[in-house]
């Protein structure tokens, strides 16, 4: 493929150098989670929201948090739980009875980068009152509306929704999160590294930001110039496409499995997010990798399978692998 960026490649290195540099710092306190790590970094760059899905004690709030302290933005954890209100997470209006007004207190979500604990222990009211935040950038409260900081970015992690105690989020705000990362458990030699780690008591990682406001919003402008190729363009409309029609994709006997297929949100995801994972491998380019790379954390969310699929054992995991494995790569 023709190297048609336009990335001047000064900027490209040094911005190379800053991710860099924030990976290792990462890795001085997360034991692997490579793939983890640059999902979330797509999801910056990408101006996207990030589901992280995993048993417990997989890391998932320890990544975001310390990605947290080494960005000089405002951050805000919240532990979603049962018994958790909208205006706990929004905010509210407090009545003054000195001055006989209400006064709005802002909630929360007020921040540049939040962290939604485990967001399936909360009730769908709680999922609801998320999607004007995620979607809009802005939050209503009583008669006014009031925008949300900027670079804003939800990290929601949960449990598998078939453990005790969850509840399974809406389809209209699953779609609001740009990926869904799957995380699984660290391989032996990780996990020996882990429990070394964790012996050890007074073990702190003191650490500055290495990252502004500023500078992620220069990588962003960065990133809307990498280059995409109508090829690719082609590439990702085949295989949202063939989520909706799979018949016409050459895919018929997967069409009593899928009962609904990714949205038009998905391309412009697929798109944005293919962008953002070739800067961050310093590229000014998008190749056809990047897609099948990216591509299932897009997708693995938007496809609802049938009660045949449930029937037969099919997930939407082997319909994504499928999809990507017998599509035309340009």
């Amino acid at each position: 493929m023709k190297d048609c960026s336009h990335i001047e490649s000064v900027e490209l290195n040094k911005c190379g150098e800053l991710l860099k540099n924030l990976v290792s710092n990462i890795a001085e306190v997360v034991v692997g989670q490579n793939y983890l790590i640059e999902r979330i970094l797509v999801a910056l760059l990408a101006d996207g929201h990030l589901l992280i899905e995993g048993v417990p004690g997989l890391a998932k709030t320890t990544v975001v948090k310390t990605l947290a302290r080494l960005i000089d933005v405002r951050f805000q954890r919240i532990q979603f739980t049962p018994d958790l209100l909208p205006a706990d997470l929004l905010g509210t209006l407090i009545y003054n009875p000195v001055e006989g007004v209400f006064t709005t207190r802002k909630g929360p979500v007020f921040a540049n980068i939040v962290l939604a604990d485990e967001i399936n222990r909360a009730p769908a009211k709680i999922h609801s009152a998320l999607l004007e935040a995620m979607e809009e950038r802005q939050v209503t409260i009583g008669e006014h509306s009031y925008c949300l900081p900027d670079p804003f970015l939800v990290m929601a992690t949960q449990n598998p929704i078939e453990q005790e105690g969850t509840y399974p989020l809406p389809e209209a705000q699953m779609d609001r999160f740009m990926l869904k990362a799957v995380i699984t458990y660290p391989t032996r030699l990780e996990e020996q590294e882990i429990m070394r780690r964790a012996a050890i008591a007074t073990t702190s990682y003191k650490q500055l930001p290495l990252l502004h406001p500023d500078d992620l919003l220069r990588m962003r402008a960065l990133v809307d110039t990498v280059y995409v190729d109508e090829k690719i363009e082609k590439y990702i409309l085949d295989l949202v496409t063939a989520t909706r029609n799979p018949a016409a994709y050459g895919f018929a006997d997967l069409e009593a499995f899928i009962g609904y297929g990714a949205s038009p949100r998905a391309s412009i995801y697929m798109l944005l997010a293919g962008r953002a994972l070739a800067f961050l491998r310093g590229r000014g380019y998008v190749v056809p990798q990047d897609i099948k790379d990216i591509g299932p954390d897009v997708l693995r969310h938007r496809i609802i399978t049938t009660y045949e699929a449930d029937a037969e054992n099919i997930t939407v995991e082997q319909i994504i692998t499928r999809l990507f494995a017998e599509t035309a790569v340009p």
